[in-house]
């Protein structure tokens, strides 16, 4: 009986490690779908962790933390516009913070995972995780702190 208990929780824990970002198993369909393999061809070891397996970066390892050009940021995993430079803020927590996405190309999601309810952000052309929306954003404008994984993104500069 000790055993039984012992197994069954060990394939409940197991289960509920399972990620929420695209795979074969994923109920969406979304624009860009590619297999593990291809996925892994395509992003770099640490971006397929955040992307496809909703890992998450240590704070202040991106190069867009504390970035500060103009321009747009794009999915690295598919190159979908995600947020304008002008949204972004610093938030003091060591990831790039942006108080406003491009709404129609962020997919948002209820995430689990650490024992409590938060807002996970996706990209709704490729599923990839990007990483977690907060209520506790600059109150000047819309109160929100999108907290992304810089690997998770790439910058396209305004044109001049």
């Amino acid at each position: 009986m000790k055993n039984l208990v012992l197994y069954l929780s060990l394939i409940g824990f197991f289960i509920s490690c399972q990620t929420t970002a695209q795979d074969s198993k994923t109920k969406k369909k979304y624009k860009v779908e590619k297999t593990r393999k291809e996925w892994k061809k395509a992003l770099t070891p640490m971006q397929y962790y955040v992307l496809r397996e909703a890992g998450t970066e240590r704070p202040n390892t991106s190069k867009y933390t504390y970035f500060k050009e103009k321009g747009t940021f794009v999915c690295a995993g598919c190159k979908t516009p995600l947020y304008k430079s002008e949204r972004k803020y610093n938030s003091g927590t060591g990831w790039p913070s942006f108080d406003k996405a491009i709404e129609k190309n962020i997919e948002t999601d209820t995430d689990y995972k650490i024992g409590y309810a938060r807002t996970e952000l996706k990209c709704n052309t490729c599923g990839g995780h990007l990483g977690h929306r907060f209520n506790d954003g600059p109150r000047e404008t819309t109160g929100l702190r999108d907290c992304i994984n810089g690997v998770a993104l790439e910058f396209v500069p305004n044109k001049k």
